[in-house]
């Protein structure tokens, strides 16, 4: 198999068509995305974004699935649209906070970031995210540092996780809590992807 928890997060190479990516993804419910959105917008927003920047767009698609059950979570939908449970809390509130990133659900407010759209502002905040994990600013190219600081700009990320995962397995414990097995879930579905 070609991924693996072990996978670098910068790679050079992609394993996989965005016709590949489509198609896994269609032939499983995929919420209210029809399949023009997920051809035309969201599988080539994230082939473009990551080739600029050094990644491979199969294990970024293989985590928004794992995050948003394949687009069918609550908040990967529209208008929220986000791919990776990013600012996601599990926090609430009855009245609207005054900071934060908060969105209404049945009369409460939920702690999480929505996004505009998925080319613009989605996938480059959850690539740029990934790549504050995988890299110091002092580690980055020009693009990268400018992608992490767009991401980073919707919601910040803490010193000490900044560079702590070269490797997918970097993620176990820190992007999804306990998430000891994470890495392995998301690499499982990139290999089902490319099969």
């Amino acid at each position: 198999m070609p991924f693996s928890a072990d996978s670098p997060i910068l790679t050079g190479s992609i394993l996989a068509t965005p016709e590949q990516c489509a198609r896994f993804m269609l032939v499983r419910a995929h919420g209210e995305y029809t399949e023009v959105d997920i051809r035309t917008a969201i599988v080539p927003a994230y082939f473009a974004v990551c080739a600029s920047v050094g990644m491979d767009p199969v294990m970024l698609l293989a985590q928004m699935i794992h995050e948003t059950g394949n687009l069918t979570s609550w908040w990967s939908q529209r208008p929220r649209r986000n791919p990776a449970g990013i600012g996601v809390t599990g926090r609430s509130n009855a009245a609207q906070p005054a900071a934060g990133a908060w969105a209404m659900r049945d009369g409460v407010w939920f702690e999480g970031v929505s996004f505009a759209s998925w080319k613009d502002e989605s996938v480059p905040a959850h690539a740029g995210r990934l790549l504050a994990y995988a890299l110091r600013d002092d580690q980055a190219t020009p693009a990268q540092r400018a992608l992490i600081a767009r991401a980073l700009g919707y919601r910040p990320l803490p010193a000490g996780f900044r560079g702590v995962a070269s490797t997918w397995r970097g993620l176990n414990g820190r992007w999804a809590v306990p998430g000891t097995t994470y890495a392995d879930k998301i690499a499982e579905l990139a290999n089902a992807i490319v099969r």
